[in-house]
């Protein structure tokens, strides 16, 4: 078993749904912090929804506002995630950047 820390980025440049994280199917993942910043001098609504395995979609947050330049921290707690779920963030304008820490268990011996 690994434990195998990470980030994963991306920069929200449209209005896309965004997939930023799937869980790899022999792991389990710690999303300790998701960070979002709006990084254009604009505004911008983001919405974080986790998908399971069986692509039921659920709410992390459907409403986090950012004016220019401000950032927020979406998870007050760490979000557990099982093998296979995704993770995605989508923004309504404006240009953002969303960074996750992440720890990912990994149950192979490496």
């Amino acid at each position: 078993m690994a434990n195998i820390y990470k980030n994963e980025k991306t920069s929200l440049t449209n209005t896309d749904l965004t997939t930023l994280y799937t869980v790899p199917s022999n792991s389990r993942a710690i999303v300790k912090s998701l960070l979002v910043t709006e990084d254009n001098a604009g505004t911008a609504v983001v919405k974080v929804t986790l998908v399971d395995a069986a692509a039921a979609v659920f709410a992390v947050d459907n409403d986090v506002n950012l004016t220019a330049n401000e950032k927020e921290q979406v998870l007050n707690e760490p979000l557990i995630m099982k093998e296979s779920e995704i993770l995605k963030v989508q923004a309504s304008s404006g240009q953002v950047d969303v960074i996750a820490s992440i720890l990912e268990i990994n149950r192979e011996d490496r």
